[in-house]
């Protein structure tokens, strides 16, 4: 059955990618989303077999990988309860994702090329998270990061797609030289690449010591930090994170995969799947936790500054995974992983969401020309209403709460729990969770309330008038688009109307909403009571039924502070955006430095682009001009092309045609012939 799981989409892939035009468009698309249909139809048995305790972990051989030397390893299939929380994630979003790309890229000319990337990077992860060592983990690591660029620059043509994914490229390069060097050093430890050797022998190591950058330190901690510089990259926590906002050059269905169910992911998994050697090295959680409090907090500020619908929900991803770190930080890593899975629900739903509100307004994505849209979209604003009631962390202790009321709330109890920097990620990330409260409400009430705000819109006013061919963003040049049909198009701005979804992406919508709702509700207790936790996890991770238990018992203001967040937030976004629409004009001309600070994302581009981007390109233009054009090219082939041609001239010059020319250079040499005899022998 795994088996089946992890390479239906590959072979999907390949079918779509490699046959589509033997096989054609509609059969690229049957193929692959039937393929990634059916590999969730068989994850959630699995889940479920865990969930109910009558599943153990188990390893299937696929082949004999890598035999050299001390390096041995197959590539097999572990299957355990991480795996299989990890499984339903990816393949139910997965699932979902290419079911609504059916509508969304239905203008798009090279969908058979999309779906086959779509499914690639589903065998990719899928690969990863049902690694049982090391590399292959890596391969699957690496596979996520060729499938992002392909994905991302999917419209190769526009230029701004390009770089997108040129950036998120470079970035991840430099977090997987970390993974890569923490890799090499955890088999120079343990003589094996194999994670449950590795994570049986971890807690030996306590106390050692390794030679690093001539120094020496602690083992543990070194090689914890080596792979969570990897995590780093490829979960965009801060420092690393510049990538992730550009991704929404990609389709927006891309975005749904990325942020919720895969790329993004991969690195709050490894820490997980690892948090036996994590354990050992407390000062390696200390920095997970402050670098995961850190970027919680600043994501969701600049969130609350964004114009750009998909832009806001970016932000809020980088944020959520913030929580999903200092939780691992602090120990909690049910909570973490309870975290990632609820978040696949409501992130998804948010984005696809999203994309269902672009497609109705004619690929616009500025929210200041919105408005007013929950009366022509009613579907997608309900469906947008529970992601963000899901997102906020809505609900009443021992009552009902939404998916993120009960993963959040986990995680800030067991932060407190935790103690000393633990309670510290506790404010930092009840502050944060104000702030996600504020931008989440902020982005509904700009886009559903208020009056229609379409008029200024210069992408509607192209959809009216039928101008669709000089237009940067068009379909052919690389856009995100989606023809939305004015009802009147000849009336003017005020004649468009827009419309609803059609079903292939309504279905994801309902569904997705159904996961943001009651996912929480369901699965709370499995995943992080203490009791049930311990059987549930059932050492794939290393679950401290102690911390969680003192987590529950944490005082009630504590646990009432996330809900007041939300509520403040809330308020606040309310008044700003309803009742006073003037306000934010007011606080931005107040608070000028501020609000530029935090809509320039903290100038984490241009600082990077100073320090970086330019010396690089200036050692490049160094090398290219003066090593390669003025050293190498002059004196290598240039300059023997030089002599070459040099000695053609002169040999041109002596071939005149004429016989006593000829004779006079014969004469010439016959005299210094004599000469030199002369001066040598006599």
């Amino acid at each position: 059955m795994i088996q089946a799981i992890v390479f239906l989409p590959l072979l999907a892939a390949l079918v779509a990618g490699l046959g589509q035009r033997f096989i054609g468009t509609a059969a690229s698309k049957i193929v692959t989303t039937g393929a990634l249909f059916a590999s969730c139809a068989l994850s959630w048995p699995i889940f479920l077999s865990f969930l109910g305790g009558d599943a153990e972990a188990s390893v299937t051989p696929v082949l004999h990988w890598v035999s050299s030397g001390a390096l041995q390893f197959n590539w097999e299939l572990r299957v355990d309860t991480l795996t299989a929380v990890m499984l339903v994630v990816i393949t139910t979003v997965s699932a979902l994702v290419h079911l609504y790309s059916w509508g969304y890229m239905e203008e798009d000319p090279d969908q058979p090329r999309f779906f086959a990337y779509l499914s690639l990077f589903t065998f990719a992860m899928l690969m990863l998270v049902t690694a049982n060592n090391l590399v292959q983990m890596f391969f699957g690591w690496e596979g996520v990061g060729l499938a992002s660029y392909l994905l991302i620059g999917f419209w190769y043509k526009k230029p701004s797609a390009n770089a997108a994914a040129i950036k998120a490229f470079v970035v991840n390069r430099v977090g997987d030289l970390g993974f890569m060097l923490g890799i090499f050093g955890t088999f120079l430890v343990f003589n094996t690449v194999s994670i449950p050797e590795i994570l049986a022998a971890a807690p030996g190591m306590a106390g050692s010591t390794i030679g690093f950058l001539g120094q020496r330190f602690d083992t543990m901690t070194v090689l914890c930090l080596l792979l969570f510089i990897g995590a780093m990259g490829k979960s965009a926590q801060l420092g690393l994170h510049t990538w992730l906002p550009d991704a929404m050059e990609g389709p927006t269905p891309v975005s749904a995969l990325i942020h919720a169910a895969t790329m993004v992911t991969a690195g709050v998994f490894m820490v997980c799947r690892l948090s036996p050697m994590f354990e050992v090295a407390p000062i390696a959680l200390g920095v997970v936790t402050f670098v995961g409090a850190a970027t919680c907090l600043f994501a969701a500020t600049v969130g609350t500054t964004q114009w750009d619908i998909k832009r806001v929900i970016a932000y809020s991803t980088c944020s959520q995974l913030g929580y999903m770190f200092f939780a691992a930080g602090v120990g909690a890593y049910g909570a973490a992983m309870f975290h990632l899975f609820t978040h696949a629900f409501f992130k998804a739903l948010l984005f696809l969401g999203a994309g269902s509100v672009i497609h109705a307004m004619h690929h616009e994505q500025d929210m200041r020309y919105y408005g007013g849209l929950r009366k022509h979209i009613p579907l997608t604003y309900w469906a947008m209403m529970a992601g963000t009631l899901a997102i906020t962390g809505v609900g009443i202790a021992g009552v009902f709460g939404f998916a993120g009321f009960y993963s959040k709330d986990g995680i800030l109890e067991a932060a407190y729990a935790s103690g000393g920097g633990g309670q510290i990620a506790f404010w930092v990330g009840t502050f944060a969770a104000l702030l996600t409260s504020f931008y989440s409400w902020r982005l509904v009430f700009l886009t559903f309330f208020g009056k229609p705000r379409w008029a200024a819109s210069e992408h509607i006013q192209h959809a009216v008038h039928g101008d669709h061919h000089d237009r940067p963003a068009d379909e052919h040049a690389g856009g995100d688009v989606h023809h939305a049909h004015a009802a009147d198009a000849h009336e003017g701005t005020a004649g468009y109307h827009p419309h609803e979804s059609p079903l292939s992406m309504l279905i994801p919508l309902g569904v997705l909403s159904v996961g943001a709702i009651f996912a929480g509700y369901l699965f709370h207790h499995p995943f992080i009571y203490p009791e049930e936790g311990m059987a549930f996890w059932n050492g794939s991770l290393a679950f401290d039924a102690h911390l969680m238990h003192a987590a529950h018992e944490v005082p009630t203001l504590i646990k009432w502070m996330p809900f007041a967040a939300m509520a403040i937030g809330l308020l606040i976004a309310w008044n700003s955006y309803i009742r006073n629409t003037a306000l934010p004009a007011r606080f931005v001309a107040q608070f000028g430095l501020l609000h530029q600070f935090l809509f320039n994302k903290w100038y984490f581009d241009e600082l990077y682009n100073l320090l970086f981007v330019k010396p690089a390109f200036a050692i490049g233009r160094f090398f290219w001009k003066r090593g390669d054009e003025g050293t190498i090219d002059r004196f290598g082939p240039d300059g023997v092309a030089a002599l070459v041609q040099g000695g053609t001239r002169l040999a041109v010059r002596l071939q005149s045609g004429y016989v006593y020319g000829y004779a006079f250079v014969m004469l010439l040499g016959l005299v210094g012939l004599a000469s030199w005899v002369m001066v040598r022998f006599l």
